[in-house]
């Protein structure tokens, strides 16, 4: 049972503070504040589904970020517009055009959508993993500074 709460109370703080998984090139740092909120927003009604899979949010933002270092293809283009025109109509201070507002995806485009927010549900557990590690090796190196140290006298 213990193994079950640590496990809920670990989502319940990635959901809150995990990192917001970007294309690396530099652009992350421009994502909008109100997109950062939304997605812990997501995160929470996501982790209530019990669904383990990033949320539309997280996967707008990768893209977002991905648009801004390289030219994405035609079937990206959509997907990226597909989930910006659902996170956008979320928030109410902005609004889609019309134009380029993407409603449905055809099959092959909800795969890449599914496949992008598995990886970034996968990449976010992998460095949460990597922050535990980090952080049980900074608090053994810690522990052992704090430790009288032995200096050769007769105890």
């Amino acid at each position: 049972m213990d193994n079950r709460i640590d496990k809920q109370i670990g989502n319940l703080v990635d959901a809150l503070m995990g990192p917001i998984i970007v294309f690396s090139g530099g652009w992350g740092d421009s994502l909008p504040d109100w997109i950062k909120g939304a997605i812990q927003i997501e995160r929470l009604a996501q982790l209530m589904k019990g669904e383990e899979t990033a949320t539309d949010t997280e996967a707008c933002a990768y893209l977002y970020t991905a648009s801004l270092t390289n030219p994405i293809d035609r079937d990206w283009v959509q997907v990226y517009l597909h989930v910006a025109s659902k996170v956008v109509s979320r928030n109410k201070d902005t609004q889609i055009p019309e134009d380029i507002k993407v409603d449905s995806l055809d099959d092959y485009q909800m795969g890449l959508l599914r496949d992008l927010k598995q990886w970034i549900w996968d990449r976010r557990a992998k460095v949460r993993q990597e922050r535990r590690r980090l952080g049980k090796a900074q608090a053994k190196v810690e522990a052992e500074a704090r430790a009288p140290k032995q200096l050769g006298l007769p105890v």
